[in-house]
This record gives structure tokens, C-alpha cells and sequence, in this order.
């Protein structure tokens, strides 16, 4: 096995970041400024990954801060419901509202998102609102990207990922670049490395470890090389429809190919495909079993309308990779 868990713990993962919502239009096939009707859902990869994983059967939390209003306890509620322990989740009460993503389906492979990030609830969760004994129950501790863009988001993941560290919880970094949050390519490489760093597993597509890297069009060797140097003992990097590449530290390499589906949008690819590979990992199956579990899951959200609610079970996994076909 490339990771090895602590199997005493009640959790198996507890997210930190980034908890939203998203309204997805339901008029397909027209641009933003004509759509009139939508639909509200859960947003936000680290959400997104803990409700997939909930719904694959693990036991799940989640560290964040919401909005002191309607749409916080809409958050809060759904993911609560959805089988995730929100005990973790504050509210702002500086009255900070709660991200919010209009999504616009033009077509397969026009889709787009608008974005209001502007002073957002979970950018403002503090290190003093992080509980270094919830980290202690869980096997896993995922920490995204988005949530490094500002502080004081910024140390209070530090501060969760040095409490995984000395308590034998495992890191799982997953990269999730969102441009519209970060002032400059440097500092993204910065914050972004010193996290890959201590990480056990790092998860992205290669753009996103281009952006890492402060590079244009960098490679996996050359990623890996600088990453083994470190902490990581697992990397995953995605190529869309040519698949991802799983590199462990013993050199051995893995390769699992992208399912073909039909695509309704294109958002939400990244956080099934994690969900679904933790998923895996933490089932003790191998690291390439893994990586077909995170293609298959991407397949089947990126068919359906929503990220969070279009989660698959693992029935639905494993019928498309029993059943479907891949690409290449």
C-alpha cells in the first residue's frame, strides 16, 4: 500500500475550506445573462468531497465557517443531512456572507462560473475556531487550495495541518486553483508548495501543478521529482480525457483512463474524482483500483446537473467501470 491510515479513529475524513452555494442553471443551452431559472445546491470542493464520500459510506466532517444567515443554515442543514459531521462549522457573525456560484451550461463544452468571493465567511475562519481534537479523530484531514488565498483561512489550515502531523493523521492536499481568489501567480506557488510539502497525498489536474510550480507547461516527472524530495508519499495528476497518473515514492507508476460519458457540464469532475478515490484508498484497494474509482465517479457527475446531489454511490461506480468504455 502507497498510505497506510490509522484505523482507530471514528472519522475517516474531515475536510477544512471552503463551503458555498452554487446555482446551476437549469435552462441548458443558452448563455448567463438570458437564464432565468436555477437551482440551488451545496458548493465547494472540500464540501462536495466529504458529501461524496458520505454518500460511498464514510464517516465524514467538516471545518468551516458559513454565513450567520439563511443561506449558512441552508449549508450547514444540507450537509448535516447528506451524512456529515457539522459540528466542526461556525457561523460569521460579522456579517460576512457565504460564497456564492452561478453556473452557466451553454453546452458540453462551453460551461463557465460567476463568482462572488468578495469578504466570504469561509476565507474568515480563524486558528483560534480550529479544534485540534477534532483533527485527532479522523484518519484523514483534506485541505484545499481556496482556502490558502487569504488569512486568516491561511493559518487556521496551517494550524489544522500541524495538528494532523502530530497526531498521525494523514494530509491530503487537493490543489483546487480557483484564479479569482489569489493576487498573484507567485504567491499562489508559494502558499501551494509549502502545503504540498507536508502533505502525504497531493491531488490535481496538470495545470494545477503548473500553477504550483510557477511554470507554463511543466511535467509529471519533473513534479514528482521536486515533490519526493518532501513529505508526499502518493501524487495524482490529472490529464482530462487522456486519464490521471498516480506516482508513488518507490517510483512504481499508475495510470487510469478517463471514462467516456456523456457530458452535460464540466465543473465538479475534480471533487468526485477525490471523493472517489480517497474512498478507495481508505478501503485498502490499490492505488490503481483508485484511480479507475475517481474516473469512473468524475464520469458520472459531469453527466448529471449538480456536484454535490449527483455524488455516485459505489453501485453506480462500479457498474460504469464493469460496464463503460474508456477513452484511448
Amino acid at each position: 500500500m502507497a498510505i497506510t491510515f490509522n484505523n482507530d479513529r471514528p472519522l475517516d475524513i474531515i475536510a477544512i475550506g471552503r463551503a458555498c452555494l452554487d446555482l446551476n442553471a437549469v435552462e441548458y443551452n443558452r448563455p448567463l445573462e438570458e437564464t432565468m431559472t436555477f437551482r440551488k445546491y451545496v458548493g465547494g470542493s472540500p464540501a462536495n468531497i466529504v458529501i461524496g464520500g458520505a454518500k460511498l459510506g464514510l464517516k465524514t466532517g467538516f471545518i468551516g465557517k458559513v454565513s450567520a444567515d439563511q443561506h449558512g443554515r441552508f449549508i450547514r442543514e444540507y450537509m448535516t443531512n447528506a451524512g456529515v459531521d457539522t459540528s466542526s462549522i461556525v457561523f460569521d457573525n460579522e456579517g460576512r456572507k457565504s460564497g456564492l456560484a452561478f453556473t452557466e451550461i451553454i453546452s458540453p463544452e462551453e460551461c463557465s462560473i460567476l463568482m462572488y468571493r468578495e469578504n466570504v465567511a469561509d476565507l474568515y475562519l480563524t486558528a483560534d475556531e480550529v479544534n485540534a481534537d477534532d483533527i485527532k479523530q479522523t484518519k484523514m484531514l483534506l485541505v484545499s487550495g481556496t482556502a490558502l488565498a487569504q488569512s486568516p483561512s491561511r493559518e487556521a489550515v496551517f494550524k489544522a495541518i500541524q495538528a494532523a502531523s502530530a497526531h498521525d493523521v494523514k494530509v491530503v492536499f487537493e490543489l483546487d486553483y480557483r484564479p479569482y481568489t489569489w493576487k498573484s501567480d507567485m504567491e499562489t506557488a508559494v502558499y501551494y508548495h509549502q502545503v504540498a510539502e507536508k502533505a502525504d497525498v497531493v491531488i490535481g489536474t496538470r495545470e494545477e501543478f503548473n500553477k504550483m510550480e510557477n511554470v507554463e507547461e511543466g511535467t509529471n516527472e519533473e513534479s514528482v521529482r521536486r515533490l519526493f524530495r518532501y513529505s508526499p508519499q502518493l501524487i495524482v495528476i490529472k490529464h482530462g480525457v487522456d486519464g490521471s497518473y498516480a506516482y508513488e515514492r518507490n517510483g512504481t507508476v499508475h495510470h487510469g483512463k478517463a471514462y467516456k460519458t456523456k457530458v452535460l457540464k464540466t465543473f465538479g469532475a475534480g471533487d468526485s474524482y477525490a471523493s472517489a478515490f480517497l474512498y478507495a484508498l481508505l478501503q485498502e484497494k490499490t492505488v490503481e483500483q483508485a484511480l479507475h474509482y475517481g474516473g469512473a465517479s468524475a464520469a458520472i457527475v459531469v453527466s448529471k446537473h449538480s456536484s454535490s446531489e449527483a455524488m455516485p454511490t459505489e453501485e453506480e461506480i462500479i457498474e460504469l467501470m464493469a460496464n463503460g468504455e474508456t477513452h484511448g
